[in-house]
């Protein structure tokens, strides 16, 4: 297929090359020019129509909030009935319904796709969660087949047809995410303190194999170790990307018990007021899998 993409960072570039290796013709238009395919999203969307005869699809991967927005405004006037609009990025659910709507009134349609596979994606795939109406999931299905892990029937679904349930998807995934790397991070906290115990990066190593605790977090957090035993070029700091205070919000307004995603996300808000040994391999993880910078003890 043809498609648009809006955003060549490290995952919109990624995908491009992965679409690209799929057979598939990828505009790319990004502000950096060394990046760009195009000079503007008009120039990608009149690139587009001179090589396909069918509708215009184009995936936006740009940070949350406004930007997203002003591109999908911008791409409103750009596009027509019938065309199609991916928002690929880490929109708040919340913003889909508005933007759904604001291109339904030219008969754009709108889907939402949550993304999870940071700077490996390229390489494993991506998993997919979309929402909106599976009739205009058609037109971006190849991309989207393209996009998910190779050989396996997982990693793509259809959240819902209301627009925002892939992005709620993705949200609640990154909140597991927290806890999960909160109750890794606390693990490795103690067992670097204690005099009893030796030889901490190949206890998590071991644990990869036939434990319940295995998982793609613990073997980024294992090579990390295995670099850096104690951590020490790491500042205990970790930021938040927005989705775990969104995944809280939403447990407050359905009255859903969350104790340990809320306590993951409060911590990360520690580690900004003062040095969180824990957070150090927080930092480290996050590092690992999206490419999320640290702060090292001497720039702190």
């Amino acid at each position: 297929m043809h498609i648009g993409l809006v955003g060549l960072g490290k995952m919109g570039g990624n995908m491009r090359t992965r679409l690209r290796n799929a057979g598939h013709t990828v505009i790319g238009y990004d502000r950096n020019k060394d990046l760009s395919d195009s000079s503007s999203l008009a120039d990608m969307v009149e690139q587009l129509r001179a090589i396909g005869d069918g509708p215009t699809v184009v995936w936006v991967m740009v940070p949350a909030g406004e930007p997203t927005h002003a591109t999908i405004v911008e791409l409103k006037e750009l596009l027509d009935a019938g065309d199609l609009v991916v928002d690929g990025g880490n929109s708040k659910y919340t913003d889909d319904a508005d933007n759904a709507a604001s291109l339904g009134e030219k008969g754009i349609g709108f889907v939402d796709c949550g993304v999870s596979g940071g700077v490996w994606g390229l390489e494993n795939g991506y998993a997919l969660m979309y929402g909106g109406k599976a009739t205009e999931a058609e037109k971006v299905m190849p991309a989207l087949l393209a996009l998910k892990p190779d050989h396996t029937e997982d990693g793509l679904v259809h959240c819902g047809e209301t627009a925002g349930a892939g992005h709620f998807a993705k949200m609640v995934h990154n909140g597991i995410e927290y806890a999960m790397m909160q109750a890794y991070a606390e693990g490795w906290e103690l067992l670097n303190k204690v005099d009893i115990v030796q030889n901490v990066p190949e206890i998590f190593a071991s644990w990869r194999t036939g434990t319940v605790v295995r998982s793609w977090l613990l073997d980024l957090l294992v090579d990390q170790l295995r670099a850096d035993e104690h951590l020490d070029k790491i500042k205990g700091y970790a930021d938040d990307s927005g989705e775990g205070r969104w995944t809280v919000q939403a447990a407050i307004d359905n009255a859903v018990p969350m104790p340990a995603i809320s306590a993951s996300l409060f911590a990360r808000f520690v580690s900004r007021q003062e040095d969180d040994v824990a957070m150090k391999a927080i930092a480290a993880m996050r590092n690992g899998f999206g490419g999320h910078a640290v702060i090292s003890e001497s720039e702190a």
